[in-house]
């Protein structure tokens, strides 16, 4: 009994890490905090380029069908940024999602120009918790942004080429 508590204890602990560090990862930003220079790779969207702002209901049709294991892995490429350095990376993103008993429900989005926070209530194990997941705009298709994949992954040890060690 001792030990199941623990697990729990456990795996929300690592929800409330993923919470927080998704929160952390949001552009909100504050009049006092200082802009630093960035740069990109990827090829600049314009406002023409950007695909219709999606619904909650729209979002969370898609999350669904990236995190169901029995949906094709081709399927779901054109929904996560960066699975082109590693296709299998919806395969493993499936995979930690159902290892952890996850559950997640869209009831929010904003949109940012070319990106998107959705607000979810996400689960792991019935712990529930209240994250944002960002989505980008590429190739007319809004896609889980990979910074956000990589930490879930992370969070359930999953490896993958398209993520960083």
């Amino acid at each position: 009994m001792k030990l199941r508590n623990t697990g729990r204890i456990a795996i929300a602990g690592l929800a409330v890490v993923a919470a927080l560090g998704l929160t952390a990862c949001g552009s909100d930003d504050k009049a006092e905090s200082k802009p630093t220079p960035t740069t990109t790779s990827a090829p600049a969207t314009s406002a023409a380029d950007l695909p219709p702002t999606p619904t909650a209901a729209d979002l969370n049709a898609q999350l669904q069908k990236a995190l169901d294991p029995n949906v094709p892995n081709s399927e779901k490429l054109e929904w996560i940024q960066g699975a082109e350095a590693d296709p299998e990376l919806p395969n493993r993103l499936a995979e930690a999602y159902k290892s952890t008993n996850a559950t997640i429900d869209v009831t929010e989005v904003t949109a940012f120009g070319d990106t998107l926070n959705a607000k979810a209530k996400l689960a792991f194990n019935g712990q529930e918790n209240i994250a944002d997941v960002p989505f980008v705009a590429e190739n007319g298709h809004w896609k889980v942004q990979k910074a956000w994949v990589c930490q879930m992954l992370q969070l359930a040890n999953q490896p993958s080429a398209a993520c960083p060690a």
